[in-house]
């Protein structure tokens, strides 16, 4: 089968056998089926980020995702204590198993010491962030001392901190094993890198992982639905399960701010559909 070919028969694959997996796959299981891949596909709220909480929960519900990872729209930085605690409480009362929280960018000690405490209100596990350099010690000692998780996130070429998976795991390689990346897999492309050959390389300390198509490889690169961009998504998804990933890879669909849900159903349907076929096997 030629590459045009096999691209058009993931795009059919993805949004028909996708479609269907959707409305019969149990929220969230992808893990617990026979043959399933050790990860669990969730969503990273900035998909939602013109929707209110209750939207946001209704609209993650019908992707039958169950992972969340709850931005600054949804879960405030500057909430109250009692705040958060109520959000977070709403979004598990649907169902829904709150993770994460980020990006929470960080360019002073306060900053970092005032993440811990957010997290902490809103019993996530991990933090999803981008700390100046000079603060990672300090990271370190919150995390030993909190036991959550900190995953730094790539934001491309134009990020001057952590571009690249690479740029973070190299400031982190001697930290401990707690604080690891985030990785985005659309950014991890737009800066020229395979991501799938990332993941093989940065396997130990991936954490968690952001999951999109761009249209090109390159700073000019957009996201688009996922299947129908550059990134070798069955490449990268056999990548994931051939190190034994088992976080969560969540769905971050910037495109159709107003209206993103169909981008969404075809891009979760089209990762379904992979995952159901042989060219994850």
């Amino acid at each position: 089968m030629g590459s045009f070919e096999r691209r058009e028969f993931l795009r059919v694959a993805g949004a028909g056998t996708g479609a269907m997996l959707v409305a019969k796959t149990a929220a969230g299981q992808e893990g617990s089926r026979p043959g399933a891949p050790p990860f669990s596909l969730g969503l990273a709220s900035y998909t939602f980020r013109a929707f209110g909480v209750d939207d946001t929960i209704a609209m993650v519900k019908k992707l039958r995702v169950v992972k969340v990872s709850f931005n600054n729209f949804h879960l405030p930085l500057k909430a109250a204590a009692e705040d958060l605690r109520a959000t977070a409480a709403k979004v598990r009362a649907a169902g829904l198993d709150l993770y994460a929280g980020g990006v929470i960018y960080m360019k002073s000690e306060a900053e970092v010491r005032h993440a811990f405490e957010y997290a902490k209100a809103a019993q996530l596990r991990m933090i999803v962030g981008s700390p100046l350099h000079n603060l990672l010690p300090l990271v370190e000692e919150l995390v030993r001392q909190t036991d959550i998780r900190f995953a730094i996130h790539n934001h491309g070429p134009t990020d001057k901190a952590y571009p690249t998976p690479e740029s973070a795991w190299q400031r982190i390689e001697k930290l401990d094993r707690r604080i690891g990346l985030c990785m985005d897999a659309g950014h991890t492309r737009r800066s020229g890198l395979n991501p799938a050959e990332v993941v093989r390389k940065c396997a130990d300390r991936l954490l968690d992982l952001h999951i999109k198509d761009v249209t090109a490889a390159d700073e000019k690169g957009e996201t688009c639905e996922i299947g129908r961009g550059v990134i070798d998504i069955p490449a990268l998804l056999r990548a994931l399960i051939s190190v034994g990933y088992s976080g969560s890879v969540s769905l971050e669909f910037e495109k159709d701010e107003k209206d993103p849900l169909p981008g969404c159903c075809e891009s979760i349907g089209y990762l379904r559909g992979v995952l159901a076929s042989r060219h994850t096997a």
